[in-house]
């Protein structure tokens, strides 16, 4: 016998289960149920491909025993079964990614752990919260083994003799949880949740019944044995033969956890190639979305027969957070794994798939809209970054702050309310909400009455804007590299120039190459400087290129513009006072930088600077 230490993660999750968090604790049978299912689909793949097992006598199944006397209650499969890794890697850990997010963010309310717990998904170990012990007998290939654990630190696994391939979960109940023995409270939450598995769900029990009649009349325990499923796979019946508790119940169960879905797809593709699929986008979004690691969430089916539910190749990857299925008809059943992603047929299925997934949430509206663009914006830029084929369609998707307009506004909204004679959509780029709307840059838009769309999702969207350029032939303007509304004439700017010259030659000096140049601005009204980005510096627009591949990035030189209106500026134009003159310079660009969210090189001498000159100025 070989005794383990449960993951620490575990411990803390058995812990909540015990304490029946769940407020819904019959749907540990669909867990189980569920991992059954799964477990055959996988030993079904190799049975009708697999010359090794195409000659067993092999009939599906799923089986749940009853025992009243013992308080317990069995649930079985003949599926792939699980080898002793198997057991330590599927029941002592939790072998998905995003596990340690899920622990973080427990926080000991028991309200809000019950709905992090439905959406991170717990399988088997739901268990716990009726069981006061369970073993697992399990064999996949010569050596079967037995798991058993009380749910509390520990648990055990030895090698037993078992005869055939499969599972059998043996559950000893609590002394309360009885009613899980009843024959009509199983078939009720079978019905509930389970309906929809593919496999046989035979119901063993005993029951008693009444023989003779008068004086010889009298009752025995008979047993029974009954299938309480209607054994079809969801995603293969039409449309008409299916409720919305149908579709969510299905997406539960797939989903090992217990809300409901943001929105759901069914369609039935025919012609060239025919396929069904069943999508679901979830409520929240999945905790290991921004992992490398991360997980599919789509099951790919041939006629019925599960091949795979790892390959990343049957959506895009900004796509990862569905779930759901792929069942085509036109595929081999013994295709190779390896070969799935240059499959013509599956490309076409995935082209195709992603239309309608795409079109769908164009149509999502109110608070489902407003709970996608929480959940999944970030991805729908990195859909416009990748995916050139639906890029139009994305962009109707992608929504931005405005400078405007409280809440999150869509190019196509930007363009109702924008001047259609430039056809010109104005954005800034900064780390947070508070420094774009705080920005020096926007002063001439707030003054001429024009939008702009806040990009604060920083390191995405410098990545991802530059590659936008238009929507509906709307050009997109950066506002830090392009001339601000309401610019003075180029004859009056020419005269600007060439009397402040002096000046701006004088700061340049100062300042050396800590800018590109210092030039008079014509888009401030409020602010003595800002700084803006050189438009045609080759590194302006490679920049965020070099950092997706990793590549550090030397600082993009910077032009510095002073306010020639501004009070602070007409007084510098006129100091004698060397030192101040210098603090000063220094301190417009630093204070530029800081409005903008760039970090200054050196806080300490700043706050020296300014406390220079405040101290001449009182």
């Amino acid at each position: 016998m070989a005794k383990h230490t449960y993951q620490t993660e575990i411990g803390q999750l058995l812990h909540l289960m015990t304490h029946s968090l769940y407020s819904n604790k019959e749907i540990f049978v669909r867990e189980l149920i569920s991992n059954a299912s799964d477990a055959i689909d996988k030993f079904n793949y190799f049975y009708l491909t697999d010359e090794k097992y195409k000659n067993e006598d092999w009939k599906p199944n799923i089986f749940i025993t009853l025992d009243k006397d013992d308080n317990s209650i069995t649930i079985g499969d003949n599926g792939i079964g699980m080898n002793e890794e198997d057991l330590m890697n599927n029941l002592g850990t939790i072998a998905k990614s995003g596990t340690k997010s899920f622990v973080e963010n427990l926080t000991g309310d028991a309200k809000k752990d019950s709905n992090l717990i439905g959406q991170f998904g717990v399988g088997f170990y739901s268990v716990f919260m009726v069981a006061k012990s369970v073993e697992v007998i399990t064999k996949k290939e010569e050596q079967a083994f037995k798991f058993s654990s009380d749910g509390t630190g520990e648990f055990d696994i030895t090698p037993v003799v078992k005869e055939s391939r499969g599972t059998i979960i043996y559950i000893k109940l609590k002394d309360d949880e009885k009613e899980f023995t009843s024959p009509w409270r199983i078939k009720e939450i079978v019905k509930k949740y389970s309906n929809h598995i593919a496999y046989p769900i035979i119901l063993n029990y005993k029951e008693e019944e009444s023989t003779g009649e008068g004086d010889d009349k009298k009752t025995e325990l008979v047993s029974k044995s009954e299938q309480i499923n209607a054994a079809k796979a969801l995603w293969t019946m039409s449309k008409s033969e299916l409720k919305k508790e149908d579709y969510i119940e299905f997406y539960k169960s797939i989903s090992h956890g217990d809300e409901e879905p943001l929105v759901y797809l069914h369609n039935k593709a025919e012609g060239a190639n025919e396929y069904t699929t069943l999508f679901y986008i979830p409520k929240n979004a999945p905790m290991d979305m921004f992992r490398a690691e991360w997980e599919s969430g789509v099951k790919l089916y041939v006629k019925r027969v599960f091949i795979t539910d790892s390959d990343k190749e049957l959506l895009p990857s900004y796509l990862r957070f569905i779930k759901g299925v792929i069942d085509s008809s036109d595929l081999p059943l013994n295709v190779s794994r390896e070969l799935l992603q240059e499959n013509r047929i599956l490309a076409n299925i995935k082209q195709g798939s992603t239309k309608k997934i795409l079109q769908a949430i164009v149509k999502l509206d109110g608070e489902d809209r407003d709970t996608f663009t929480k959940e999944y914006n970030r991805l729908i830029k990195e859909g416009i970054y990748t995916d050139y084929t639906n890029k139009e369609l994305l962009l109707d998707i992608v929504r931005y702050k405005s400078s405007t307009t409280d809440g999150m506004v869509s190019f196509a909204d930007y363009v109702s309310r924008g001047n259609s004679d430039k056809k010109e959509i104005y954005y800034i780029i900064a780390k947070n909400e508070n420094i774009a709307k705080s920005s020096p840059l926007l002063e001439s838009y707030k003054q001429a009455g024009l939008e702009v769309l806040i990009m604060d999702d920083y390191e995405v969207d410098e990545i991802v804007t530059p590659a936008i350029t238009e929507y509906k032939e709307w050009s997109l303007k950066d506002i830090s590299t392009i001339e601000a509304p309401n610019a003075k004439s180029k004859e009056e700017q020419e005269i600007i120039d060439e009397n402040i010259k002096p000046l701006l030659e004088k700061i340049k000096d100062v300042l050396g190459d800590a800018v590109k140049e210092v030039k008079a601005s014509n888009r401030l009204t409020d602010s003595p400087s800002c700084v803006v980005k050189d438009s045609s510096d080759p590194m302006a627009g490679m920049a965020h290129i070099f950092r997706q591949m990793g590549q550090e990035v030397p600082p993009t030189p910077l032009i510095l513009e002073i306010n020639p209106d501004h009070a602070i500026v007409k007084k510098l134009d006129n100091l004698d006072d060397k030192e101040m003159f210098e603090d000063m310079a220094w301190i417009l660009l630093d204070n530029a930088k800081i409005s903008e969210g760039v970090d200054i090189e050196d806080k300490a001498l700043y706050a020296q600077r300014v406390a220079r000159v405040a101290s001449k100025a009182l």
